[in-house]
């Protein structure tokens, strides 16, 4: 299985987008500072993912949100859990 997952930087608040075939391990690789998109932005937290058969729908869908398109789609997906990963404005 391959797994295109999202990120929530608790630091920096921004989302990073990827796939792996072991998300959990992709996970702790980030937050372990290996990855160098992220070792500034940890601590990251999982907020979502999709599971595909093929490498390819994982990666083409990473792609896709990674664009200006994606990156609405996921907002309007995600946004009951990033008002709740969001810190509150007073």
């Amino acid at each position: 299985m391959h797994y295109t997952y999202i990120l929530f930087s608790l630091k920096d608040h921004q989302l990073y987008i990827g796939y792996s075939t072991d998300v959990l391990r992709r996970l702790e690789e980030h937050n372990r500072g290996y990855n160098s998109s992220t070792q500034y932005r940890r601590p990251l937290k999982l907020i979502y993912y999709e599971m595909h058969l093929s490498k390819h729908d994982a990666s083409r869908r990473e792609h896709y949100f990674k664009t200006s398109k994606g990156k609405a789609t996921l907002r309007q997906m995600l946004r009951t859990t990033l008002s709740e990963v969001l810190p509150k404005k007073e």
